[in-house]
């Protein structure tokens, strides 16, 4: 399960305004236009889904609700992606 939150940089816990402004900052970053690096076009549109699912109010309810019932149900594959997502920002 990839995690939106981390995608656009913010907590779980994050308002409607700083997803609006964390994607407005990830998507100008990762925009093929502006970016030239060969995967840009892949984190824009990975950026695009995160924002998407997260700023509509019931597909943010219900990915909060499988993110914590996958946490629960097999906490070492969610743990492995949690991992593999903070070091592939801390290695960028």
């Amino acid at each position: 399960m990839k995690d939106h939150y981390a995608v656009l940089g913010v907590e779980a816990d994050a308002s409607a305004s700083a997803l609006k402004s964390a994607y407005r900052r990830k998507a100008s970053e990762y925009h093929p236009d502006k970016n030239p690096s060969p995967d840009a076009a892949e984190k824009f549109r990975e950026t695009q889904e995160a924002y998407d699912l997260l700023s509509d109010t019931e597909k943010r309810r219900d990915y909060d609700e499988n993110r914590r019932r996958s946490l629960l149900e097999n906490p070492l594959e969610t743990a492995r992606e949690l991992w593999k997502t903070y070091l592939n920002k801390v290695l960028q």
